[in-house]
């Protein structure tokens, strides 16, 4: 099994910034695209960002010029370094991967964080 653990999330004014964290651990053989996703309230959940095994980077363009999405592969942490917050920021943001296991082998799973709250205030 494979989990992914977030952190980072907290309460920010607008014009801040806010780094966020998502590492995954478990019978992990390789990790494709890794993601992050968020979902307002009342709102359905949206694609934020998503990044390559290779590095390749796509962001939704409400975030473009603002966020910034990394990977350390070693780590098989995933990153997702928030500027210029705006209060319709404001969501769960999600960690997301596509992870070949180990377990069983040659597996392939999506895998989700446990969500975290990003508040941001006007």
């Amino acid at each position: 099994q494979v989990q992914l653990v977030e952190s980072g999330g907290g309460l920010v004014q607008a014009g801040g910034s806010l780094g966020l964290s998502c590492a995954a651990s478990g019978s992990i053989f390789s990790i494709n695209t890794m993601a992050w996703y968020r979902q307002a309230p009342g709102k359905q959940r949206e694609s934020v960002a998503a990044i390559s095994s290779g590095g390749s980077t796509n962001y939704a363009d409400s975030v473009k010029g603002r966020f910034t999405i990394s990977r350390d592969n070693a780590k098989n942490t995933v990153y997702l370094q928030m500027n210029s917050l705006k209060p319709e920021d404001t969501a769960v943001y999600y960690c997301f991967a596509a992870v070949t296991t180990t377990q069983p082998m040659g597996g392939m799973f999506r895998y989700w964080g446990q969500g975290t709250q990003v508040t941001v205030s006007s």
